[in-house]
């Protein structure tokens, strides 16, 4: 079968929000489309690419957020914006946008994922159970993506989930989910794929644990802030463990030497997002009192990233998609490594669309410097799967 018979991968470089949408449209062609998502950069007046998505767009769902880079049909891009349509009778897809994420209850999840499985199930794609994955996207400022994905998790059982929460190039001053033809602020959405597709929900990273522990001594959880390291101010401590001066500080230098909390037999990296006035650190990820944080060093990315790719082969196939959410500190360091162009032209060999984030979700963690994402294989004769 060609691939492009469940899924169109398609992106447009334009500056002006009206041209991409035009762009976007006109590549999105073909077969009635179940639902379009876009990974758009934050660089584009907003307000103007809603309104030019939404009258190009009036007959077709459409979800997506901002990010801080894109993945396009052609490798990473920056300051663009791509997009997926999803084939209508290849796919069912279901999405409720979360408002006030500061409230949202475990009741509320039960209600959100019995209507997503009301909506795709309506659609007769394929049996639930076994042939779905939901998609979360957070505002990546919103500092709330532990307690929602608590109760997102647990009401979804058995089905598979990953996400990343949405950037803006870096500045960290405003991030957006769109759903419901608007862009939000403190929002998310959760998106609901029932498909005969196979495929995989996966994660990987490339860091590897050294020695070195900081034990967390005084934190504000809430601001995901850590005061003290070791009885020391958390900067100074944190500069001394990797080696650098206090004013050496910066986005480079905490890619390339990230700390990890050990949960199980498994490293999690909680990355840090800035040094504040008072020689605090504030995370991208939960910290709290007492955790012990063990200092990382990269390994080899590429193999990293190429042996995950064999493994989803493996697993579904030769990919007809990959949704990839991979966390904007990786995309610093392959920038500084000098390799961006080669992990660029394997992103695009394996079908991979998407966006770096300021964090990815995989099983109701929160996580970061990972790439996680869903890898689709191909669907069977007719679309559907058997009961």
């Amino acid at each position: 079968m060609e691939f492009s018979e469940s899924v169109l991968c398609v992106a447009s470089f334009s500056r002006s929000p009206e041209q991409a949408a035009a762009e976007l449209r006109q590549q999105l062609t073909g077969d009635a489309l179940d639902l379009v998502l876009f990974f758009c950069s934050a660089e584009y007046d907003l307000t103007r690419l809603a309104s030019a998505l939404n009258q190009q767009f009036e007959d077709i769902p459409l979800v997506g957020c901002t990010t801080a880079g894109e993945i396009t049909p052609q490798g990473y891009g920056q300051g663009c914006i791509t997009a997926i349509g999803f084939r209508r009778g290849r796919f069912a897809v279901a999405a409720v946008g979360v408002n006030e994420l500061h409230s949202f209850s475990l009741t509320d999840a039960q209600s959100m994922v019995d209507r997503l499985i009301s909506d795709c199930r309506a659609k007769e794609i394929a049996p639930i159970k076994g042939n779905s994955f939901a998609l979360t996207l957070f505002d990546g400022l919103s500092i709330q993506e532990e307690m929602v994905l608590a109760s997102l998790n647990a009401a979804l059982g058995s089905i598979p989930t990953f996400g990343g929460s949405a950037g803006d190039d870096v500045h960290l001053t405003n991030t957006h989910v769109f759903f419901d033809g608007q862009f939000h602020s403190d929002s998310a959405v959760v998106l609901l794929f029932n498909t005969a597709c196979r495929f995989e929900v996966f994660s990987t990273h490339h860091m590897r644990n050294c020695s070195e522990k900081l034990v967390v001594t005084a934190a504000d959880p809430d601001a995901r802030r850590v005061l003290e390291l070791n009885a020391e101010p958390a900067a100074v401590e944190y500069a001394r463990a990797v080696g650098v001066e206090l004013s050496e500080l910066n986005h480079e230098v905490f890619a390339l030497n990230p700390i990890a909390v050990k949960l199980g037999d498994e490293y999690f990296v909680r990355s840090i997002q800035q040094v504040n006035d008072d020689l605090s650190l504030t995370f991208y990820c939960a910290v709290e009192n007492g955790i012990v944080l063990t200092v990382m060093e990269p390994g080899p990315i590429i193999p990293n990233l190429q042996q995950q790719l064999a493994d989803i082969r493996e697993e579904v196939g030769e990919p007809q998609l990959v949704i990839g959410c991979d966390c904007f500190l990786r995309r610093l360091e392959i920038e500084l490594l000098g390799i961006c162009d080669e992990v660029s032209d394997i992103l695009r060999d394996n079908r991979v669309i998407g966006f770096n984030t300021y964090g990815e979700q995989t099983a109701g963690m929160h996580i970061n410097q990972t790439f996680t994402g869903v890898a689709i294989g191909p669907c069977p004769e007719g679309g559907h799967a058997d009961e």
